[in-house]
């Protein structure tokens, strides 16, 4: 499967390689090999970043949760089916393809309108620790266990945007400790360094993860997709140029009905009840 095989709209699309369901405006993704703690291959890597690129177009979807089965999030690549034939390729142009490719998941994450919350337990590792970073939100327990273990590997930790996005969530020198060593982020010490926004237990992390999907998607959705534009574009913006940046976008989102509704309701003394446009 390609990064651009997935149909639309999402709600109709039957994933082969990870568990979609959309419920709402909510789509959960659900890495779904259990057996082996949710391992990525070649194929969930392309289907993953499909179904996000494919978002950009669904009229339906406004919130993803992603997360994994089995009381754990995801091993990273699974050894067998992509581990060992990274080994044995002797051809740079391949393995370059193939690191190409993966960014190319984070890319459609980011590049994804809809916010993105994660909600984590048990292993996440590797490429999983990747997709943890590259969601919007995280919901974690205290017994999960990230680690961005590359540098165990043998790899750098510069691996699908790491070293641009973790500084970003934890600060510049928490973020070179855990990729110079890769060593085990446990679920307490992930919510204090702010890569977890809150912890649940372990049954209810989804179910918290979820309730907040179904409160972002019931808002003011055209604004989310802006926020989250701006977040993404204005981490390299001088301070003057994310002013007018947020200032062009802002006037956008006044020219919507969910703005107007919002003053309607304001004014009769009433909740406003948001559509999205």
């Amino acid at each position: 499967m390609t990064a651009h095989s997935v149909s639309l709209p999402l709600a109709g699309y039957k994933a082969r390689h990870v568990s979609l369901d959309v419920t709402g405006k909510v789509a959960t993704l659900t890495l779904n090999r259990p057996e082996r703690k949710n391992p990525l291959t070649f194929e969930s890597y392309a289907e993953l970043a499909g179904i996000f690129r494919a978002a950009a177009r669904d009229q339906q979807v406004k919130v993803f949760v992603l997360t994994g089965a089995g009381g754990n999030f995801c091993s990273g690549g699974d050894v067998f089916e992509i581990i060992k034939p990274l080994v044995e390729e002797t051809d740079t142009i391949g393995l370059l393809n193939f690191t190409r490719m993966t960014g190319e998941l984070v890319k459609a994450m980011r590049a994804a309108p809809q916010p993105i919350i994660a909600a984590i337990d048990g292993v996440c590792a590797g490429a999983g620790a990747i997709l943890a970073m590259a969601s919007d939100i995280r919901f974690g327990t205290t017994g999960a266990k990230i680690a961005f273990l590359f540098n165990r590997v043998g790899l750098g930790g510069c691996d699908m945007g790491a070293c641009a996005i973790l500084p970003r969530i934890i600060g510049q020198g928490r973020a070179a400790e855990l990729l110079f060593t890769g060593r085990t982020l446990g679920g307490e010490e992930a919510e204090r360094w702010g890569f977890f926004n809150r912890l649940a237990a372990p049954d209810k992390v989804l179910g918290e993860a979820a309730a907040l999907a179904t409160g972002l998607a019931n808002g003011p959705t055209f604004a989310n997709a802006m926020t989250k534009r701006a977040l993404e574009m204005e981490w390299s913006m001088p301070v003057d140029q994310a002013i007018e940046a947020e200032a062009v976008a802002q006037a956008l989102c006044m020219k919507t009905e969910d703005f107007a509704r919002a003053y309607r309701a304001f004014a009769d003394k009433q909740k406003p009840v948001f559509e999205g446009n």
